[in-house]
């Protein structure tokens, strides 16, 4: 007769007690990331934070590296260094349960100078979307997987006043591959939580979306758009049902470089902000459109580990318009969003 195995013997087995496996990288070039986005609901403040590992060559140790920006639409944007301090085991929705008599972890992560910094509590709504894995380049690869409708309560300290109730949702996902930065070309990913007020369960509607696009490798493209009702996932649209168009360019004006010592290395003209993207859905009688209106972007630019040419990561804000029919009912809805547009600097 089989027996249940113990806590401990399915540890074992599942190697996988944390939101990465358990075993060491293997690659001079294997990264893993966690990142955490949240925005207000009226769109006037917002965070952004990553928690990034890259595996060391023979004989070093795999470097650590962190950062929070944040948003606030009377001063704009503000940001760390990539030493942001963290916890040793920070909030994250793809791990193993808290033992009972545990208290979840919490997501504290401060500046150097102090500020910005965020102390909030994390709690998750709705369910994961599946993950998905791209290759390029030979041996190239990206693993990914998304959670929409995660609540941030707490408090953030975004220049050098006083700290301040902060009270979001957003979006938390976390990435594993292998690849060198040209390479990877590019991305573009975004989200959106509509009908989340304050203190509020599930989102009403939640929309994640995702395109990635590797150097001169049109047929390794990956695009995906998924769709959740009240925490639910009930819609993937795969990169054969989707259409995606970019429209303008955001002025200059509006972007700002980080981290700051960055615009002293003389750093090539930034790859231009898409001042609208446009994705269609269709499958099926089922079909989906958005419409990203950008307003505020931040740069961050990316050292890259195997040559001088530099990698931008634009985190932007704005507004999205969403038209969709599910099962012969229509809904339309406008939602504040963050976008990700990164690529290499042209």
């Amino acid at each position: 007769m089989l027996q249940k195995p113990t806590e401990s013997e399915a540890e074992q087995l599942t190697s996988c007690s944390g939101p990465f496996p358990d075993a060491s990288m293997s690659d001079a070039l294997e990264r893993r990331w966690l990142h955490y986005a949240f925005i207000e609901p009226d769109g006037t403040r917002a965070l952004v934070a990553n928690i990034a590992w890259l595996n060391g060559e023979d004989g070093f140790e795999a470097l650590r590296t962190s950062i929070l920006l944040v948003y606030d639409g009377d001063r704009g944007w503000n940001c760390s260094q990539w030493t942001a301090t963290t916890g040793k085991q920070q909030w994250s929705s793809f791990r193993v349960g808290c033992k009972s008599g545990e208290t979840s972890p919490g997501f504290r992560i401060d500046s150097a100078k102090g500020w910005p910094a965020a102390n909030l509590k994390l709690r998750r709504t709705s369910t994961p979307g599946p993950s998905g894995c791209a290759t390029f380049r030979d041996n190239n690869w990206q693993r990914w997987q998304a959670e929409p409708g995660v609540r941030a309560t707490g408090t953030w300290r975004a220049s050098d006043d006083q700290w301040l109730p902060f009270d979001a949702v957003g979006y938390h996902e976390r990435v594993r591959g292998c690849w060198n930065w040209p390479h990877l070309g590019g991305w573009v990913f975004g989200f959106c939580n509509h009908g989340a007020g304050v203190g509020e369960g599930a989102p009403h509607w939640s929309v994640v979306f995702a395109l990635l696009q590797p150097d001169l490798e049109s047929h390794c493209q990956t695009c995906v758009l998924m769709l959740w009702r009240r925490g639910r996932l009930v819609r993937f649209f795969p990169r054969r049902a989707l259409r995606v168009s970019a429209a303008g360019h955001l002025e200059r004006n509006q972007v700002s470089t980080y981290p700051t010592q960055m615009s002293l290395l003389g750093l090539e003209p930034m790859a231009p902000v898409p001042a609208a993207l446009c994705i269609d859905g269709l499958q099926g009688e089922d079909w989906i459109q958005i419409c990203f209106r950008s307003r505020a972007a931040a740069r961050l630019a990316v050292p890259s580990e195997t040559s001088l040419k530099p990698f931008s990561v634009h985190e932007v804000l704005g507004e999205i318009d969403v038209g969709l029919a599910i099962n012969g009912s229509r809904f339309s809805f406008r939602s504040p969003a963050i976008v990700e547009f990164a690529g290499g600097a042209a």
